[in-house]
C-alpha cells in the first residue's frame, strides 16, 4: 500500500537519478509491448507431475546463516512464534530460462522487433513463470501445512506466506532457534530446509528463514551545523572529520559542486524519470525538504513514501533512518525534477525488510532505475538469498529497470564485519546482492587533491579536467571473486587467478558528501555506497557501459532512447 508522505532517498538512488535525468527518456525507451505478447501462444506445461509424498524430500543446501552457530544458540523459539511474510522462490524451466535470455538479447538489439520492448510484471509471469496448475499445486500444499498464502507475485517469481514456528518445522523439517550474537537477539533455522521432491521442478526454495539483517554501508564522520549565507562563499567546510584520526579539514560536495565537477548540463534534471529507493526504516520528509531549501533545489518537495506492509517507523530495527535520508537527498540533488519513490518495509523474524522493499519495486514496476545501499555477503545470504536476487534482478532487466547496488567497502574483510574488520579472516566473499550478472555493482574513487583543497574548492578555483574520472587517485576494487556467477556472464575483467567476476563494475566519487539530518544539521558521509546513486549520470555523460548477461546492457535498459 502507498502512503503519499514525502521522504528522503538513498544515496544509491543518486546514481539512478543521474542516469535518467535526461527528459523524456522513459517515454521513448519503454515501448509498451503489443497486447498479443501478454498471452502465450503455447500454454506453459505443468512441471509438477507426481503426487506429493511427504516422505520423499530434497534438501535445500547452503541455507543456514553462518552466525547461526552452536555457541550463540539459546534454544528453540516457542512453537506459536509467528513467522510472517516468508517468500517461497519459484524457478523457471530450462526452456523458459533460455527464452528469457534470448528475449533480453533482442531487447538490446536495434535490428530486433523486440528492441526496448520491456515487459510488465504480469507479462513476465505469463511468459516465464510456472503454469497455473503448478501455482495452484504449490499454494494448495502451503495451505495444507497450515500457512496463510498472502499473494502470488505479479511476475510469478515469489509466493508470500505466513505461519508459525511449528508449521515451519513440520513443513520444511528444520527448527527455528533464538541466537544472541554481539548482544543482538536473532532467530534462524538450525539446519537446511527440505521440501517434497515432487515440488522441486517448480520451487527453488525459501528466500530466508532468519532475521540476521542486511547492513548499510554508510560511514558517518560527524555533524556540522550550518546556516545558509550569501552565494559564492564555501559554507560546507569543517575543521575536523577527515584524514588520520578524523583530525583534518573536510570539504563537502554539494549539488553545485557535483554539477560543476561532472559537467552536468542544466537539461539533465530528471524530468519524467522515476527513481526507486530501498529502505527498511521510515524517514522524516522535512529533512529532504530542508536539504532542498538549503541548496536552492526546486521544487522543494519530498519524495513519495510507499510502505509495503506495517510501517517500521523511524530508525528501523538497526537505525537506518540516516541511510534513507542520505539516499533520498543525494539522488534528488543529482536529478532534482525526478520522481523519487522511497519504498520501505518492516522486517520480520524470517524476512528482511530490504528484500521485501526491493522486490516491491520490481513486482509493481515502479521505477526506471532503483538503488540499494544495503549488503550481505554471499554466505550470509545463503544459496536461496543469492538465487533470489539473481532472479529478481534478471526480471528487473527484462522490465527495463536499471538496478544499482553498492559493492561495499573493505573487500572480503567487510564480509566478516565491515565496521571493524580490516583484514579478512573468514575467506573470500563479496556482497551477494551486488554480485549478480543483472545489476550494476558500484564501487568508488576519491579526488587526487590532497593538500591543495583550497585551490580546488575555493572561490577562485578552476577545474581544468572534465570529470573526476581524470582526477581520481585510484579505483579501489572490492578484492574478491563472486562465488556463484562465472566470468563469461560479465564484461568485467577477471582477477588473474580466477575466472569469476570481480565487483565493483563502476566507480565514482565516494567521500565528503553533505547531507541534512534531523534539526537541519549537515552530516559528512562517505564510503562506496555513496557513489552508487551518482553512477548512472557519469555513465550517461562520460562513459556509457553495458552490464548484464551476455552483454545485454541490462544495467541501463531504460537509460537510452536509441
Amino acid at each position: 500500500m502507498k502512503k503519499a508522505s514525502a521522504m528522503t532517498i538513498k544515496y544509491t538512488a543518486i546514481s539512478l537519478a543521474i542516469l535518467f535525468a535526461f527528459p523524456g527518456l522513459r517515454v521513448s525507451a519503454q515501448t509498451k509491448p503489443d497486447n498479443a505478447s501478454a498471452t502465450q501462444a503455447v500454454a506453459v506445461p505443468a512441471r509438477v507431475t507426481q503426487a506429493i509424498d511427504e516422505t520423499q524430500l530434497v534438501t535445500l543446501k547452503g541455507n543456514v546463516h553462518p552466525l547461526a552457530r552452536p555457541e550463540f544458540d539459546k534454544g528453540p523459539v516457542p512453537s506459536s512464534q509467528p513467522m510472517k511474510r516468508m517468500m517461497l522462490l519459484l524457478q523457471r524451466s530450462p526452456e523458459q530460462q533460455a527464452a528469457l535470455q534470448q528475449l533480453m538479447l533482442e531487447q538490446q538489439s536495434k535490428d530486433s522487433p523486440n528492441f526496448h520492448k520491456w515487459l510488465v510484471p504480469q507479462q513476465f509471469g505469463v511468459q516465464f513463470g510456472p503454469a497455473d496448475a503448478d501455482i495452484q499445486t504449490v499454494t494448495d500444499w502451503l495451505a495444507r501445512q497450515g500457512f496463510q498464502v498472502a499473494r502470488v507475485a505479479n511476475g510469478r517469481t515469489v509466493i508470500e506466506f505466513s505461519g508459525n514456528a511449528a508449521q515451519v518445522q513440520s513443513a520444511f523439517h528444520t527448527e527455528i532457534h533464538k541466537f544472541v550474537v554481539n548482544g543482538e537477539t536473532r532467530s534462524a533455522n538450525v539446519s537446511d530446509p527440505q521440501i517434497p521432491a515432487a515440488l522441486a521442478p517448480v520451487v527453488k526454495g525459501i528466500v530466508s528463514l532468519h532475521n540476521f539483517p542486511r547492513r548499510t554501508f554508510r560511514h558517518d564522520a560527524g555533524i556540522h551545523k550550518v546556516t545558509r549565507d550569501e552565494h559564492g562563499v564555501p559554507q560546507f567546510t569543517s575543521t575536523t572529520g577527515c584524514g588520520l584520526n578524523n583530525a583534518s579539514q573536510c570539504f563537502f560536495v554539494g549539488p553545485a559542486d557535483f554539477a560543476k565537477i561532472y559537467n552536468v548540463p542544466a537539461s539533465l534534471d530528471g524530468t519524467g524519470v522515476t527513481i526507486g529507493i530501498v529502505g527498511d526504516s521510515n524517514i522524516d520528509p522535512n529533512d529532504a525538504i530542508g536539504f532542498r531549501n538549503v541548496f536552492g533545489l526546486t521544487p522543494a518537495t519530498a519524495p513519495t513514501i510507499i510502505v509495503d506492509g506495517p510501517d517500521p517507523g523511524l530508525s528501523g530495527p538497526i537505525g537506518d533512518e540516516g541511510e534513507g535520508d542520505l539516499d533520498v537527498q543525494i539522488s534528488g540533488m543529482v536529478a532534482p525534477k525526478a520522481t523519487i519513490d522511497f519504498v520501505v518495509a518492516e522486517g520480520t523474524l524470517t524476512a528482511l525488510g530490504t528484500d521485501i522493499a526491493a522486490f516491491h519495486i520490481i513486482d509493481y514496476n515502479l521505477a526506471d532505475v532503483m538503488s540499494e545501499s544495503f549488503g550481505s555477503c554471499e554466505p550470509g545470504l545463503g544459496t536461496m538469498g543469492v538465487q533470489f536476487y539473481n532472479s529478481v534482478w534478471e526480471e528487473a532487466a527484462a522490465q527495463g529497470i536499471t538496478v544499482m547496488v553498492s559493492a561495499g567497502d573493505n573487500g572480503s574483510a567487510s564480509c566478516d564485519n565491515f565496521q571493524t574488520q580490516a583484514v579478512a579472516v573468514n575467506g573470500l566473499a563479496v556482497n551477494g546482492i551486488a554480485s549478480t550478472p543483472f545489476n550494476v555493482a558500484v564501487g568508488g574513487t576519491d579526488f587526487d587533491e590532497v593538500g591543495v583543497q583550497s585551490t580546488f574548492c575555493g572561490a577562485q578555483a578552476k577545474i581544468a579536467r572534465s570529470s573526476p574520472q581524470g582526477m581520481a587517485a585510484k579505483q579501489v576494487q572490492q578484492g574478491s571473486n563472486a562465488s556463484y556467477w562465472p566470468r563469461r556472464m560479465d564484461p568485467t575483467p577477471p582477477r588473474p587467478e580466477s575466472n569469476r567476476r570481480v565487483p565493483p563494475r563502476h566507480c565514482d566519487f565516494i567521500d565528503h558528501w553533505a547531507c541534512l539530518m534531523p534539526n537541519l544539521s549537515a552530516q559528512k558521509v562517505g564510503g562506496r555506497w555513496v557513489s552508487n546513486p551518482v553512477t548512472p549520470i557519469t555513465d550517461r555523460v562520460h562513459s556509457p557501459m553495458c552490464y548484464g548477461h551476455h552483454q545485454t546492457c541490462a544495467g541501463r535498459a531504460r537509460s537510452d532512447s536509441n
